[in-house]
């Protein structure tokens, strides 16, 4: 007996309740058939028509988004951005949802990767299951914190600005962005046109007021002269090497945190809302306590915050080693740190680096990885490193579960857990985890 052919379901619409919500932003139902639908723009326990998005009669699921609302959550809102619904723009997840509603969702999210993935209940975890909004992004209902300093603008082939949609490549033209900072939306990107451009990222320093824009053209495009509504810095993306090359201006932002100023060249990481990277520095001091003459491993350490903090707090008998992958990010990072003799910067891969230092034990092990995780052989090197405390820094919860319970492996327990609301209206959400020894180590 043949098989019968397989065929698109895109477009189909199905009647369904929602059930839980998922890591993605989006939450799950079945159709009448029990082929799992990930549907966005809606909330559990709704009752919805979901249009399938992505999928066919074989697909292991479907993707779908929230048409028609027939019985709708009272968590639900209407989304204060015009341009936040299906077939539009894909930056955020939530705009649908009440701001507390949007905590506990994230909450939910992290629950089930810590149960799924690490065995771990919220209380393993030390951890009281909320998710905690930065200071001044607790606001009403309908009202959005403007908090993204660094957006990414795509230019569509009429050479306006707007942002992505959804899981595509084609171009939601906007006139304004509601979580941009108000230091982005302030230069008027969305007002000119940029007719042999590709992509404009505008980036506005928390730590100054320093602003910066990076042209990457399209392929042969001229770079247009660049007159924006405020002072601002010009970079340009090479169409050859792919390097970030200066114009005119700075070629780096000044950023401020723990009472440091740091230097972010060439669109370099940092952390984008202007709240993060305090926040994120305060709970991980807090949590791993550095002590006088203490030895510590600051890995994926980008510019050298964490690095930073720790040299700050050890005395001038103690000492700091960060690992970066980033070239600029490294000169950076020795840049900011220069005053920090106790502090060294390495360049290179983690799992490449790390075993070519010869370090053989640390007091302190802080880890801020990429959104993939660490993985299983770097958390395996670190576990034999016998630090007394580690803390682990997380954009994305379930590569953070895959990796506690690679340390539990090695013989660390989560002894707390802290989340942070650092993303609003998205899915996101980062995670601070303080990792000991289940046992002494003698």
């Amino acid at each position: 007996m043949q098989n019968e052919p397989t065929s698109s379901l895109v477009g189909e619409e199905y009647e369904v309740e929602v059930g839980p919500v998922a890591h993605g932003g989006h939450c799950i139902a079945r159709t009448a058939e029990n082929q799992v639908l990930f549907v966005r723009h809606t909330l559990p326990g709704e009752k919805i028509i979901a249009k399938v998005t992505d999928g066919d009669t074989d697909s292991r699921f479907l993707r779908a988004d929230a048409v028609r609302i027939i019985e709708p959550s009272k968590d639900r809102v209407e989304a204060p951005c015009p341009y936040a619904g299906p077939g539009m723009c894909g930056g955020c997840d939530w705009q649908h949802a009440k701001p507390g509603a949007q905590r506990r969702l994230k909450g939910e999210v992290i629950a089930e990767q810590l149960q799924r993935l690490a065995g771990l209940t919220p209380e393993e975890a030390g951890w009281d299951g909320t998710v905690m909004p930065a200071d001044g992004d607790k606001l009403p209902a309908g009202e959005v914190p403007a908090w993204r300093t660094r957006v990414q603008y795509a230019i569509d082939a009429e050479g306006r600005a707007g942002l992505r949609k959804h899981r595509s490549h084609d171009v939601q033209p906007i006139d304004h962005c509601l979580i941009a900072a108000p230091g982005v939306s302030e230069l008027g990107v969305e007002k000119r046109e940029w007719p042999q451009i590709a992509a404009v990222e505008a980036i506005t320093a928390t730590g100054s007021h320093d602003r910066q824009v990076i042209l990457t053209p399209k392929p042969g495009g001229r770079l247009p002269l660049v007159e924006l509504d405020k002072p601002v810095s010009v970079l340009r993306v090479d169409e050859k090497d792919g390097g970030v090359h200066r114009v005119h201006g700075r070629a780096f932002v000044r950023e401020r945190a723990d009472d440091r100023t740091y230097r972010v060249g060439s669109g370099g990481f940092w952390q984008v809302h202007p709240q993060a990277a305090n926040t994120l520095v305060r709970a991980v001091m807090q949590g791993l306590l550095p002590r006088k003459n203490d030895t510590a491993l600051d890995l994926y350490c980008g510019v050298g915050l964490f690095a930073g903090a720790i040299g700050q707090r050890i005395g001038e008998k103690g000492a700091v080693l960060g690992i970066e992958s980033g070239k600029r990010a490294v000169e950076d990072a020795r840049h900011n740190l220069k005053d920090l003799d106790r502090v060294r910067i390495e360049h290179g891969k983690v799992d490449q680096v790390l075993p070519r230092t010869g370090i053989t034990e640390c007091d302190l092990i802080v880890l801020d990885p990429p959104r993939a995780g660490a993985g299983k052989q770097v958390v395996k090197h670190l576990s034999a490193l016998g630090a007394r405390k580690i803390a682990y820094v997380a954009c994305d919860p379930a590569a953070l579960a895959r990796d506690l319970a690679y340390f539990r492996d090695g013989g660390y327990r989560v002894r707390t857990l802290r989340a942070f609301d650092l993303f609003p209206m998205t899915h996101h959400v980062e995670c601070v985890a303080i990792l000991e020894p289940v046992a002494k180590r003698v």
